[in-house]
């Protein structure tokens, strides 16, 4: 696991949603750019985040 998804950092909302559609963003920025491999790679990070962040968290 890269991410601690449990971390304090973590435990506010917006911090989570921010963590994940900023790499998101810059993915389509880094497409329109035309450079393929930095969009993968950004938007295989903003999935990964979301999946982390959201899917595999533990609210306590």
């Amino acid at each position: 696991m890269l991410v601690d998804p449990n971390a304090p950092f973590f435990r506010p909302l917006w911090v989570r949603i921010l963590c994940v559609v900023l790499p998101l963003i810059w993915a389509g920025v880094e497409l329109a750019n035309g450079n393929p491999f930095w969009a993968i790679l950004f938007a295989a990070a903003g999935l990964y985040l979301g999946f982390e962040l959201f899917i595999r968290r533990n609210d306590k």
